[in-house]
């Protein structure tokens, strides 16, 4: 009998691309708030005077980022 080639394989390539998405978007979000952090605490350490805009700046961009993150999640996900 022929097989369709999902039930050989176990249809885990098909499964594992939506785990690869995710780990990628993952490691992605994780190294953009980790290079933001860096900056902005650099900046501040460099110009304490202007701490609180950097910092105001730095929770905007985490969140944009984070909303970003979320939402390839969902498509990687779906």
């Amino acid at each position: 009998m022929a097989q369709d080639g999902t039930a050989a394989a176990g249809g885990s390539l098909i499964d594992m691309t939506k785990y690869m998405g995710v780990g990628l978007t993952v490691i992605g979000a994780a190294y953009g708030i980790g290079k933001l952090a860096s900056s902005a605490l650099e900046g501040m350490a460099r110009q304490p005077e202007v701490a609180g805009n950097i910092q105001t700046a730095m929770i905007i961009a985490a969140a944009l980022i984070e909303g970003f993150t979320f939402f390839a999640l969902f498509i990687c996900w779906g």
